[in-house]
């Protein structure tokens, strides 16, 4: 019995972790069809923001919550006005721009931070289930998921910045004749995009610690979260988090971590074999 509860927890954070560092590329990808490469680099700068902050006295849920997601979404912001933005409907060059992002990113950290692992330690303790024990923050990772799922839902179906971002998205012709300008909805909705994987590198910083390459140990995870998804921004991302993170999260306790990696994969090319445009593809056509 504990060890069944314990298993049900640590499957729920891992379905947690991969979807807190999906929902930012589902943003900026899913919304906006941009390949965008630099994703781990956004993720790689929440991290270094968090810990740098806490080194100098803040508040490490500060850190985290508010600093990391408002530095990376700035910067965000910054590579959406200069770059980005000139390559919109140009897959294959907004992927080389992101990718030289990327690259910038990286040479830029690694100057200034070394190829050196930093890190904070994990806040809050472990909770006890019977004779084996799981750490709260991987819980806190659970209740965060959720919150930005729900957020996002909220916004996306409830308010008119949703409703111009999702117009516009679906038919920019149509939205810039009544009047919406479409290159500031693509602005605001990558800044957002990057401000969510800040956050992302952010709370996995205390878990991993953080190393300028640490983006790559996640893009892959990331893309093949999304794709397999399928149109559907949330609940794509949120359904192939849960049926991948399982698993993964099985595989691993029956076997080991690396055929845990190899059956997250094969389950994700069987998925997309059997449904080419992903779970919302076929299901929740209508969900966001």
């Amino acid at each position: 019995m504990d060890l069944g509860a314990t298993l049900i927890l640590q499957t729920l954070g891992a379905v947690a972790t991969i979807a807190i560092f999906s929902i930012g590329l589902a943003v900026i990808f899913g919304m906006m069809r941009v390949i965008n490469f630099a994703h781990d680099e956004f993720i790689m700068l929440g991290g270094y923001t968090t810990v740098m902050a806490t080194r100098q006295g803040v508040n490490v849920w500060v850190a985290m919550l508010v600093l990391a997601p408002l530095v990376v979404g700035l910067i965000g912001a910054v590579a959406e006005r200069l770059i980005v933005r000139r390559f919109y409907g140009q897959i294959v060059t907004t992927m080389l721009a992101t990718w030289g992002i990327s690259l910038t990113l990286i040479g830029l950290v690694t100057v200034i931070f070394g190829n050196t692992v930093s890190g904070i330690s994990p806040p809050l303790g472990s909770l006890a289930v019977g004779k084996y024990a799981i750490g709260n923050y991987e819980l806190l990772l659970v209740a965060v998921a959720a919150a930005l799922f729900a957020a996002g839902w909220l916004v996306l179906r409830h308010t008119s910045l949703g409703l111009i971002a999702r117009g516009t998205m679906q038919d920019r012709e149509m939205s810039a004749a009544l009047g919406i300008d479409h290159s500031r909805v693509y602005a605001t909705t990558f800044a957002v995009g990057a401000a969510v994987t800040g956050l992302t590198g952010a709370l996995i910083a205390p878990i991993v610690g953080v190393v300028p390459t640490i983006g790559a140990m996640y893009i892959a995870k990331a893309f093949i979260t999304v794709i397999s998804g399928g149109v559907a921004i949330l609940a794509g991302t949120l359904g192939s988090s849960v049926l991948l993170g399982g698993v993964n999260t099985m595989i691993s306790f029956v076997f080991t971590p690396v055929l845990g990696e190899v059956a997250l994969l094969a389950t994700a090319v069987v998925l997309l074999r059997l449904l080419p445009q992903g779970i919302t593809g076929r299901f929740f056509r209508k969900a966001l």
